[in-house]
């Protein structure tokens, strides 16, 4: 009641200074509004008698002159004339008027001897009036005065009645005021409040029911996201409570956020982890007058977000957007994410040139074909590798700047952008833990023999103590390429690489997604609405396959479009019955190779598109654009059949975040047997990519598969994502991290020969 009264008060404060300060105003331009036309009217009416006036004067007081004066005493708020010779004697005055003017009256002589014309209010006899002086002039000079009297009682009153009605309608409005504040505070203050209240004392004893729901007015809006905020941290944290209260009943080893939390403060010991990519995790882009904040497309992001979400630390990483630079600190660095910070951002700046040569150059025109078996022939350019030497300079300058007053630091470095910054690290830090995983194959040693720098590459990368890759397969690749190139010393037995007094782990550690958090940043999508989802895109079918992909020519979208067609070909029944959607991330648009793939994936489609009745059935649709988890979560869930079909992939966190989408138990998944994830994803239908007809044949199957078997594979694979979700893949890459020791000194920098 107390805030309700003083909003009130305050309320009609505002309101009554406001009203009596234009009243005041009012009752100022109606009072010069009425003096003016007063002015008016008696210099008229002076003007009319001065030449009536005027040759009487000469004679003195006369009875005419009396009898003039009269005449005009009697007209309506006209309250009598006056006339004065030159001494400022009154020759005649109206009776009415004779015993209240003073003698002498200032105003005549005011007048005369300033020949000009005075008006203005005067009291006499207890009444106001207005007064109008004017000269009367015979030839050259002044004989006298007329003064011309009209009564302003009148303008007091109607004065009088503006403050009265003023007065009145501020009392009307303190009490509309009063009425609608304490309906306002109410049905929009109190009463969310009180809900508010209610859904928090709910949700502590227990009871989650339904997500708050705050009204849309900016005034409750920050206290609403903060309040579902903390809503969403105590409900996972309550669950991560009973999930490890049922693992230890159950003596399982699921991970969570708070499990992977506690392990990495209890091996790191309180120091923070310190993560290098070259994509960053958030990106500020302009788009007109303002700035927005996007996740960037890309399976690495998707990682190690959570890992960072759970165990604080720093990620660093190169600055790309517009505006990036915007709102970051001396060090540029921001804290993320932008609705509840959880971690540092620091951002690396590099030039046009460095970004080209570095990234588009040497990263991906020369590394990314050389790992993937894709038959891309690789570019390596002096020039891009000077940049690439350059840009990881760069990042190991930035990377030492916030290790300079940690104590043994862990730094876990991500890809192959950074071959060379394990090295330049070690060199200056020999206390650092440096690990560096690999998230794209390694191709065996006879293939990667083709770049002009391997050696220099490998050597770089033994500067970390520990190397992961996803499979043991590209681990013995490593070490086979490090044997055929390097003069150093394999340990088959730990699969170790000792080069120049410091040994390197070379480890298997397959990564995944949040399980079951892997959404953790959509709302309000747990229900889809299938066939809305589907109008909203213009497509009208009864069975929905999805593809979502960031547009690369190693991900087998060409393929994946041909085996459709066929299977379309050989079951004309599902033509105008299944459609296909194809979500696809432009990517790394400056290589002339993606342009060039980005151009035949939309000419396929087209083409395939044209092949089948009706003319407005598409049985691919084609989704150009960068989609956010948000976007993308209602297709896998309203999926009949996902399809990750990479001609060469490391793991493919596609095929593991499609899996995660759906609690329903539902969906069939299509997996190449040349990813990382179908050496996990065994109940998938394995396929292989450059197989047409067995593709469409397995599209068929994942239609018409029989529902228990489709519920039993879905179950199965939950249960391995959840078993081997990214806690875990991050919980089990640290601890074997620390669990090195660090008490080694590399030799000086330089490039071993054979």
């Amino acid at each position: 009641m107390r805030i309700s009264l003083r909003l009130i008060v305050s309320l009609v404060v505002a309101v009554s200074v406001v009203a009596c300060f234009f009243a005041y105003v009012q009752v100022g331009q109606e009072k010069e509004r009425h003096s003016d036309e007063l002015d008016r009217r008696s210099r008229l009416l002076a003007e009319s008698l001065q030449e009536t006036i005027g040759p009487l004067i000469e004679k003195g007081p006369s009875g005419d002159l009396e009898r003039l004066v009269e005449k005009y005493g009697n007209r309506e708020r006209l309250a009598g004339v006056a006339v004065y010779d030159a001494r400022e004697s009154p020759l005649a005055v109206t009776a009415s008027l004779s015993a209240a003017l003073p003698t002498p009256l200032p105003m005549v002589g005011e007048a005369m001897r300033g020949d000009v014309d005075v008006g203005r209010f005067e009291t006499f006899g207890g009444r106001e009036m207005h007064v109008y002086a004017m000269p009367l002039r015979i030839g050259e000079s002044i004989a006298g005065c007329l003064l011309i009297f009209h009564d302003a009682t009148f303008i007091r009153i109607q004065l009088s009645r503006i403050w009265r009605q003023t007065f009145q309608r501020l009392l009307v409005q303190m009490v509309l005021i009063a009425i609608v504040t304490l309906l306002i505070v109410r049905w929009s203050i109190a009463g969310p409040i009180a809900r508010m209240a209610d859904w928090m004392k709910n949700l502590r004893a227990g009871d989650v029911g339904e997500p708050f729901s705050a009204p849309k007015e900016d005034l409750f809006s920050p206290i609403a996201k903060e309040a579902s905020r903390f809503a969403l941290h105590l409900t996972i944290a309550k669950q991560a409570a009973e999930d490890e209260a049922r693992l230890r009943q159950e003596a399982s080893t699921l991970w969570t956020p708070d499990r992977l939390r506690e392990h990495v403060r209890s091996k790191l010991q309180g120091s923070p982890l310190c993560v290098v990519s070259n994509r960053e995790p958030y990106m500020h882009i302009r788009r007109g007058r303002k700035v927005e904040c996007i996740v960037p497309a890309g399976g690495l992001v998707t990682a190690l977000e959570p890992v960072l979400r759970s165990c604080s630390g720093t990620w660093i990483a190169h600055g790309s957007g517009d505006a990036d630079w915007e709102g970051l600190d001396e060090k540029n660095r921001i804290k993320v994410p932008p609705d509840d910070p959880l971690y540092t951002l620091k951002r690396v700046a590099l030039t046009k040139e460095e970004e080209n040569g570095y990234y588009y150059g040497f990263a991906n025109e020369g590394l990314w074909p050389l790992c993937h078996i894709a038959h891309t022939r690789p570019v390596f350019r002096a020039e891009d590798w000077a940049y690439y030497q350059k840009a990881n300079r760069k990042f190991a300058a930035a990377v030492l700047e916030e290790l300079k007053d940690v104590a043994s630091p862990c730094v876990l470095i991500q890809d192959y952008h950074f071959a060379l910054l394990p090295r330049m690290i070690k060199d200056e830090r020999p206390d650092a833990r440096i690990a560096l995983f690999w998230h794209i194959p390694w191709t065996n040693p006879e293939a990667f023999g083709i770049c002009p720098w391997q050696r220099e590459l490998l050597y770089g990368m033994l500067g970390a103590d520990l190397i992961g890759y996803h499979t043991q397969f590209h681990c013995n690749n490593f070490l086979d390429t490090v044997d055929r190139a390097l003069e150093s010393r394999i340990d088959w037995e730990r699969f170790a690489v000792k080069k120049e007094g410091h040994t390197t782990l070379v480890k298997p550690f397959p990564i995944s997604v949040a399980f079951p958090e892997t959404f953790q940043d959509t709302a309000g999508a747990d229900l889809v609405d299938r066939d809305a989802l589907l109008k909203e895109h213009g497509i009208r079918a009864k069975y929905l396959g999805i593809g979502v992909e960031r547009m690369d020519y190693t991900k087998g979208v060409l393929e994946r479009f041909r085996a459709i067609e066929r299977f379309l070909e050989k079951n004309p029944a599902y033509q105008g019955e299944f459609v296909f959607v194809q979500i696809g991330a432009p990517s790394r648009t400056h290589i002339k190779r993606y342009q060039d793939f980005l151009s035949e994936v939309e000419s396929e489609a087209d083409r395939i598109n044209w092949r089948f009745p009706p003319k407005d059935y598409k049985p691919i649709v084609f989704l150009k654009k960068h989609h956010s988890h948000q976007e993308i979560l209602p297709f896998y869930k309203a999926a009949d059949l996902c399809m990750v079909t990479s001609l060469h992939d490391g793991m493919n966190l596609v095929a593991k975040e499609f899996v995660a989408a759906r609690d329903d138990q539902n969906g069939a998944l299509i997996l190449s047997r040349f990813t990382g994830a179908s050496r996990e994803l065994r109940d998938a239908l394995i396929v292989n990519p450059y197989d047409i007809e067995q593709m469409a044949e397995s599209i068929r199957y994942a239609l018409e598969m029989d529902p228990e078997e489709r519920s039993a594979r879905m179950g199965r694979m939950r249960e391995t994502v959840r078993e081997h979700n990214v806690y875990r893949w991050a919980g089990n890459l640290v601890e074997e991290l620390t669990k090195i020791r660090i008490d080694e000194r590399p030799a000086p920098a330089g490039v071993g020969t054979n």
